[in-house]
C-alpha cells in the first residue's frame, strides 16, 4: 500500500508545476487523486450542488458539461482547452460565469455556452469536469499548450466612441491595474507606490481599475486618464485593451484578458507567485506576449516598481527602442529583471 499522504502528493505536484515539469505533476494526480475520484464515483458519490466528480473517463462520443466555478481569470486561462474537448465529445455544454458569457459565445467551436454556472437547471449530460481540470485531462505541457481562445470584441463592444480619446499622440499608451481582488490582497500594489511610474514624461496612463481602487486614483488627482467608468464589462475592457500599446497589471482576471487578446502585457507578481507562473522565468508559455516582473523579496513592491519604471522609460524613449522592449524580446530587458 502507498503510504504517501495527500499533503506530500500535493507538495510534489506543486513543486513539479513550479519547475515546469507538468507531466510530473500529472503523475502525482494519477497516483492519489484519480484513484480517490474513481472510488467515489463507483460509490455513487455526488458533491454538493449536484456536481458529479469526474473520474478520468474519456470525453470521446459523450455528452460533456464543463463547469467554470473558479475565478474569471481561471476561466479565461483554461478555456483554451475547450476546442479539444469539443472535437472529441458528442456535445459540449460550457457553464460560464455571467460576466464572460458574451465573450465566450462569440468564439466558434467550443460547444454551447450557457449562463448558469451555479446550476442546478443544467442540460442533460454524461460527464462533468471543471474547466481547470482540462489541462490534466488532456495531459498538457508547457511545450504543447494551445493558444488562448480567439476572443473577438469588435462586434460585442460599442467602443467606437473611445477611438478618438485613445488615439496615439506619440506617447506610450499604458493601461494600468494595481489592485487585485479581495481573494488575495497580497497581490495588490499600494497606489502610493506607483508614483514613480506616473512621473515618466513620454507615457500616457489609462486607468482600467475597477471598484474602490479606481476611486482612490481619482481622489488623488494623479495623471491617470479614467477608463474604468466605460470598461465595467469584460468585453468593453477587452476592446479598450486593443487600443493600448501595453497593459501593466497585477495578477488577476485583467492579466488573463490582456494575455488572451495577445496584447503586450507586463505582469507584476508578488514574491511567492501562483504556481501557474512557475519559478525563475520572465516569460509565460500561457501568454507569449506577456512579460513577468517578480518581487525580489516578499512585500518589496518599491524595487519592482522602480524596475518597471526604468523599463517604461526605455520603452517610451522617442529615439525608437519600443520594438526591442516589448514582450518577446526578453534579452533587451534582461538587465532590468
Amino acid at each position: 500500500m502507498d503510504a504517501t499522504t495527500p499533503h506530500e502528493v500535493g507538495a510534489r505536484w506543486l513543486a513539479a508545476m513550479r519547475a515546469g515539469d507538468w507531466e510530473g505533476a500529472w503523475r502525482q494526480t494519477d497516483r492519489l487523486e484519480l484513484p480517490r475520484r474513481r472510488a467515489q464515483h463507483a460509490a455513487g458519490f455526488v458533491r454538493e450542488a449536484h456536481h458529479l466528480v469526474w473520474d478520468g473517463s474519456p470525453f470521446d462520443g459523450r455528452s460533456v458539461l464543463v463547469r467554470c466555478e473558479h475565478g474569471l481569470g481561471d476561466t479565461l486561462q483554461f478555456s483554451r482547452f475547450l476546442p479539444a474537448v469539443a472535437a472529441r465529445a458528442r456535445e459540449l455544454h460550457v457553464m460560464v460565469q455571467p460576466p464572460l458569457v458574451e465573450l465566450l459565445r462569440a468564439v466558434p467551436g467550443i460547444g454551447q455556452v450557457h449562463n448558469g454556472w451555479r446550476g442546478p437547471d443544467w442540460p442533460a449530460h454524461e460527464l462533468e469536469v471543471e474547466v481547470m481540470e482540462l489541462a490534466y485531462a488532456l495531459r498538457a505541457s508547457a511545450d504543447t499548450l494551445p493558444p488562448p481562445l480567439p476572443f473577438d470584441t469588435a462586434a460585442a463592444s460599442p467602443f467606437a466612441d473611445l477611438d478618438r480619446s485613445l488615439r496615439s499622440d506619440g506617447r506610450l499608451r499604458v493601461g494600468l491595474l494595481w489592485a487585485a481582488s479581495e481573494w488575495d490582497p497580497s497581490r495588490s500594489i499600494p497606489l502610493a507606490q506607483l508614483r514613480t511610474l506616473l512621473d515618466l514624461p513620454h507615457v500616457r496612463f489609462f486607468g482600467l481599475q475597477q471598484g474602490p481602487a479606481a476611486l482612490q486614483a481619482a481622489a488623488a488627482g494623479w495623471p491617470i486618464e479614467p477608463l474604468w467608468d466605460r470598461t465595467t464589462s469584460v468585453v468593453d475592457a477587452a476592446a479598450a485593451m486593443r487600443h493600448l500599446d501595453l497593459v501593466v497589471c497585477v495578477d488577476g482576471m485583467p492579466a488573463h484578458l490582456a494575455g488572451s487578446l495577445g496584447r503586450p502585457t507586463w505582469l507584476l507578481l508578488k514574491h511567492d507567485a501562483d504556481w501557474r507562473w512557475m519559478d525563475d522565468r520572465s516569460d509565460s508559455p500561457w501568454y507569449p506576449a506577456m512579460r513577468l516582473w517578480r518581487q525580489s523579496r516578499p512585500g518589496d513592491w518599491a524595487s519592482l516598481v522602480g524596475r518597471v519604471a526604468r523599463g517604461l522609460q526605455l520603452l517610451s524613449d522617442p529615439t525608437g527602442r519600443r520594438g526591442e522592449l516589448l514582450p518577446g524580446n526578453a534579452p533587451a530587458l534582461a538587465t532590468m529583471s
